[in-house]
């Protein structure tokens, strides 16, 4: 080659390598490569359960593996502020429940704010709860049940799973709203509450559709009401509370999925359609519903929506019933 041609061509290739250097990199189509879904609650509890059959579906409909991996303790807060520092790129999402929600007015020292350090993705689900009370209370009716706390207020008592959980925080709903006073008592479990009802050493508690369904049905305790704006499809004989006489009650058990917020708007509608798409599926439906459980679908923006009315309707139940954790 002569001099001058093999100049050029040296000067050719060094542009070549200037240019490939100085363009922007081409982002990999996401997913690439695994996905986490951090389930701040123990195995085998309800958010453990669908975020597996989420991961299951999302993997199928992705070709990449979403894993879940549990990270409980200190009433989810370990596992949210997991979700909250890690990197924002859609490959560490959050299971979350309305005990989220609830916690952001009753937690008040949280290394987080779900609003601030989040962004929403989409619901998953969501069941209603019954209000069972032991066999032998002579109380056939939510009527019946707060004529009784009316006339002796302070006497009757409620169980729960413990402070600011779902079926408390149904308790103290009801309270606030049907003006009675029933005394709350705590247990470290759902299962210790339950056991406790059907011992008849407490008088009632608000429990999972899906748990209670064949007590009910063996009469070992008394359904007065599910807590859903409709009628449960496995307790249809059941009434709603706003049926039962307390309009405008209600107080389910939803989950859904965040991200650390800073996520790509790619990434949360990508993972949004995905997710509505599962939820959709009258596979996935069917299923859900012999426990009662109903898709939930929204938007990320109605979903941010929802999550900020959650926080304010749970934050004012708080406030009024001064709930405080010990």
């Amino acid at each position: 080659m002569k001099p001058v041609l093999r100049g050029l061509a040296v000067a050719g290739l060094a542009a070549v390598a200037a240019f490939g250097a100085s363009a922007p990199a081409v982002a990999a189509p996401y997913p690439n490569h695994p996905v986490t879904i951090i389930v701040p609650f123990g195995a085998g509890g309800s958010a453990d359960v669908y975020a597996r059959v989420l991961a299951q579906h999302l993997g199928q409909e992705t070709g990449q593996s979403f894993v879940v991996e549990n990270r409980p303790g200190a009433g989810a807060v370990i596992g949210t502020q997991y979700v909250a520092k890690s990197a924002p790129d859609g490959y560490t999402l959050l299971m979350m429940s309305n005990t989220q929600t609830v916690n952001e007015s009753l937690l008040h020292n949280k290394p987080y704010a779900l609003m601030r350090d989040f962004v929403a993705v989409a619901p998953v689900n969501e069941a209603p709860l019954v209000l069972v009370v032991r066999d032998n209370l002579p109380i056939q009716s939510v009527q019946e049940l707060i004529k009784r706390a009316k006339e002796k207020p302070g006497q009757l008592n409620y169980a729960s799973s413990g402070t600011g959980t779902p079926y408390h925080m149904a308790g103290e709903l009801f309270k606030s709203m049907a003006g009675v006073d029933i005394v709350h008592i705590p247990y470290k479990s759902s299962g210790g509450a339950r056991t406790d009802v059907l011992g008849g050493q407490v008088d009632m508690m608000f429990d999972a559709v899906s748990t209670m369904a064949d007590l009910i049905q063996s009469k070992k305790v008394r359904a007065l009401a599910t807590t859903g704006t409709t009628r449960s499809n496995v307790l249809p004989g059941v009434p709603t509370m706003a049926e039962a006489g307390v309009p405008g009650y209600t107080a389910t058990i939803w989950l859904g999925i965040l991200a650390p917020k800073g996520t790509p708007k790619e990434v949360v509608d990508f993972l949004n359609e995905k997710i509505t798409k599962i939820a959709s599926q009258p596979d996935v439906a069917s299923v859900w519903a012999k426990s009662g459980v109903t898709p939930m679908k929204m938007t990320p923006a109605q979903f941010t929506d929802y999550l900020n009315g959650d926080i304010d309707k749970w934050g004012k139940i708080v406030k009024s019933a001064n709930i405080k954790v010990d």
